[in-house]
């Protein structure tokens, strides 16, 4: 192979989910467009840095958007500024393909924790009719949070801010569902529509978004309970994986009804609820459902509660028979009668999970993501154009590239290339840094010496290393993909 990328010279484009052709380019007139010669063409796994759309604008916000309220919240001025999101209509956005695959890493992550409880995805329409609301009674009792509609014919319709009319008719319309295939759990991750009055925060308040809704039907209420059990648990064991300190708290069941309702809640000033927890015991609730005034711990004496507020990113209940006995969703018990299936339905918010995750964890100035989540895991800046040992630099990148591509298959599709060598090595660190890629190498003046060493920055934990590579891929060895 040629010095890396002719020095860089060369373009990669994307033909092929994950497959990339590197085609080979002559220097244009120094603006950046650089011209396609009739080379031959290989395959490479080199993602390139100027190839990705991430319409990125790094600069700070100006003091009149923020008193304008455009950005209201450290994790929309971020991700807006990174090309992560972009506006659209009043609580919509655009997701940017960095976005994206940090959303889908995510869905992977629950998909996971849904599954290894024994739940089956599925996937519901988005345009529900207006008569199984009206059954259930919450046509009127959402109000104008329905997104609502009519067809040609003047039927009604709403846009599913949630599922469970749909999911209970379509349980109820398995007329033969014996006890013993109970307990059932159906989940889906879809797109979700609210009319919500003053949409704010970016992804964190928006009118169309992402969430994990998932619905357990059980032969008894002891039964739906301990179902109910294992998915605050599994709940629990995500948000210890993205490592996110995460509150379960007592909650209102609000509008979708229940007697048992349990939010998640990330701690964070910009939180909408106001929290009372306990620091002697595990009690935690949000303040609607206590007493008015209410400061000590219902469970212990050890003192009063402290308030904080919080960032709600999930929501369960524990439903009964409020909708299974409308829809007459039944089984067969073990005296062949039909019993009504006791509920519980399950909420994640997705994107709302990555913005909050995004706000509480990332600094005023640079996006800090969970390592699990993050779009990409390494990027690699090779040494300036023209500057002293750049050809060197550029051979050691290469090889360097290829160790980690080659040698480390859970990276494949994780290292981008910052090939934009017109810019100094510090302008390119500081991107880099601002958009949060978990491990940024630097082959700098290191990559001379006699044992060539990469200037290594693990943005998690804030360490920067001088490492060989064998040590580096070493160490980028033991990261964790999913």
């Amino acid at each position: 192979m040629e010095p890396l990328l002719h020095q860089l010279g060369q373009r990669i484009i994307r033909c092929a989910p994950r497959t990339l052709i590197c085609r080979k380019y002559t220097h244009g007139n120094g603006n950046g467009a650089d011209h396609p010669s009739t080379g031959s063409s290989h395959t490479t796994p080199v993602l390139l840095v100027s190839r990705l759309y991430q319409p990125a604008n790094l600069r700070e916000v100006g003091q009149e958007s923020r008193q304008a309220g455009e950005m209201t919240c450290k994790s929309q001025r971020l991700m807006q500024q990174a090309g992560l999101i972009h506006p659209s209509n009043p609580g919509c956005y655009y997701y940017l393909p960095a976005t994206v695959r940090a959303m889908e890493k995510l869905v992977r992550l629950i998909d996971q924790e849904m599954q290894g409880i024994g739940g089956q995805k599925l996937d519901m329409p988005s345009l529900c009719s207006a008569e199984l609301w009206r059954s259930s009674e919450r046509w009127d009792l959402m109000g104008k949070e329905l997104f609502r509609l009519q067809d040609r014919h003047g039927v009604d319709y709403c846009l599913g801010p949630t599922h469970e009319e749909a999911v209970t008719t379509l349980v109820a319309h398995q007329a033969s569902l014996s006890y013993r295939q109970l307990p059932i759990l159906l989940y889906q991750i879809t797109r979700k529509f609210r009319d919500e009055p003053k949409p704010r925060f970016g992804l964190l308040r928006g009118r169309e978004f992402y969430m994990k809704d998932m619905y357990s039907f059980d032969v008894s209420e002891e039964a739906a309970r301990h179902t109910y059990d294992s998915v605050c648990q599994a709940y629990g064991r995500l948000f210890s994986r993205l490592g996110l300190r995460c509150l379960r708290v007592q909650a209102d069941a609000g509008n979708i009804g229940g007697t048992l309702s349990h939010e998640f809640q990330l701690p964070a000033d910009i939180g909408e609820d106001r929290l009372l927890v306990c620091g002697g015991c595990s009690f935690a609730a949000n303040e609607e459902t206590l007493a008015p005034g209410e400061t000590d711990c219902p469970r212990c004496p050890a003192g009063p509660l402290a308030e904080s507020k919080g960032i709600e990113v999930g929501h369960t209940f524990y439903l009964g028979a409020k909708y299974s006995r409308v829809f007459n969703a039944t089984f067969s018990n073990q005296q062949n009668r039909p019993v009504v299936s006791e509920m519980g339905c399950y909420g994640l918010g997705v994107t709302r999970i990555l913005a909050a995750a995004v706000e509480v964890m990332s600094t005023e100035e640079a996006i800090r993501w969970p390592g699990l989540l993050a779009p990409y895991q390494v990027c690699v800046v090779p040494p300036k154009k023209g500057s002293k040992g750049s050809e060197e630099g550029a051979a050691q990148t290469e090889g360097l590239v290829h160790a980690l591509q080659g040698g480390l298959p859970r990276l494949r599709g994780e290292v981008v290339l910052d090939d934009r060598t017109q810019m100094t090595i510090g302008r390119r660190l500081k991107d880099a840094v601002r958009l949060g890629y978990p491990y940024v190498v630097v082959v700098g003046q290191g990559a001379q010496e006699e044992t060539p060493r990469f200037e290594v920055i693990c943005q998690q934990t804030d360490e920067t290393m001088f490492l060989s590579k064998d040590q580096l891929v070493d160490l980028l060895g033991r990261v964790e993909t999913v």
